[in-house]
């Protein structure tokens, strides 16, 4: 008696075994390590604004990114690593944006002043060149 193995499966027979298999390996995967680098620029880059007067200047957006920090801090506690390292990356783009509105807003303020200065200049000058020859 001669027996042949057969090798010969249905079309959809190893889709099962091979789901099965992708679901293990997904199931294995290990949570992607803490953003810390980003947590960290995100900090510094808060305290830089800060350090600005960010407070002053753009109080809304320094308010935002340390909200924003403070989220990612609790998404690392519950081990949401991608959602914390995308809080934290928009925690600095806040900080960054809140050190260039303060940035503007104070570089505004010296033109200003500097604009007022030459304007009471210019009336000082008209005022003593029409009494002196």
């Amino acid at each position: 008696m001669n027996r042949t193995l057969s090798l010969h499966r249905a079309p959809g027979a190893l889709l099962p075994p091979l789901i099965a298999g992708v679901l293990l390996l997904a199931g294995c995967a290990s949570t992607p390590p803490a953003p810390t680098e980003q947590i960290a620029a995100a900090h510094q880059a808060i305290a830089n604004a800060a350090q600005a007067d960010a407070g002053r200047y753009a109080a809304g957006e320094i308010g935002e990114a340390r909200s924003k920090l403070v989220q990612a801090d609790a998404e690392v506690a519950n081990q949401h690593m991608v959602a914390a390292r995308r809080l934290a990356v928009e925690s600095h783009t806040e900080a960054d944006l809140a050190t260039a509105i303060t940035t503007e807003r104070k570089a505004k303020a010296v033109n200003a002043e500097l604009q007022r200065g030459n304007d009471a200049l210019a009336q000082e000058m008209q005022r003593n060149s029409g009494t002196n020859p």
